[in-house]
């Protein structure tokens, strides 16, 4: 049977956000306990799912969790706890790009995915390709299934061109883009139902034929050939 996120997750997360000091979560750590090994096991079971469809390097949920303290050292907000759980899901690389996170959180329960800080090897490699190719981009961005689930492709963008390229190519909207990620949000309703994980994953899934792109782009050099 798929792992159900259960209301009490999510109703400990609404009492952490409302409550966030350590003394409180001090005198709450068994309700933590039980809500994290709950995501644990949500984390588990998608990882078995996505390894069906896809080559997923995180070995277990455990391992995709992100600890819910916040590092204060160097934030102007001192508070704790980040009231959240979230997750990552890294692919095997280097021939497999891109990555996969969700979030679960009262009122702001999402998943993410893409390359939300590629760096600047990539991003150049990325806007060559865009240049060259931005017919098969536009293809690409209009799939039917990317859309169904994700809508439509977010991300930061330069002000005017990028260093380098011309201010007038036919796709500088593309080229301006330095963020090339996708997302969904969920109802705290859509998170507690019993297809939940499903879904997940099939949001996932539908992202593949852009991960897969960016893949043979990020892995060759402009002629095509295998970067060693």
């Amino acid at each position: 049977m798929p792992v159900i996120i259960q209301k009490s997750t999510l109703n400990f997360l609404k009492q952490l956000s409302a409550n966030n000091d350590r003394e409180w979560f001090n005198d709450h750590k068994e309700n933590y306990l039980q809500a994290q090994e709950n995501v644990i096991e949500f984390a588990d079971q998608l990882i078995l799912l996505m390894n069906e469809h896809d080559r997923i390097e995180t070995p277990f949920g455990k391992k995709s969790v992100y600890r819910i303290y916040n590092d204060v050292r160097f934030s102007k907000d001192k508070a704790p706890y980040n009231p959240r759980f979230a997750g990552y899901l890294r692919r095997s690389k280097p021939l497999l790009r891109g990555g996969y996170y969700w979030w679960i959180k009262p009122n702001a329960s999402r998943v993410t995915c893409g390359f939300a800080y590629p760096n600047a090897e990539d991003l150049k490699r990325i806007r060559l390709d865009i240049r060259d190719n931005h017919e098969d981009w536009h293809k690409l961005l209009r799939l039917k299934s990317m859309n169904r689930n994700f809508g439509k492709m977010q991300g930061d963008k330069v002000k005017t061109a990028p260093k380098g390229f011309d201010k007038d190519h036919p796709a500088i909207e593309l080229l301006r883009y330095k963020q090339f990620w996708f997302s969904r949000s969920f109802t705290d309703k859509e998170v507690l139902a019993p297809n939940f994980l499903k879904e997940v994953n099939k949001n996932f899934k539908a992202i593949r034929p852009f991960f897969d792109y960016m893949s043979e782009v990020l892995t060759t050099d402009l002629n095509g050939e295998l970067i060693k």
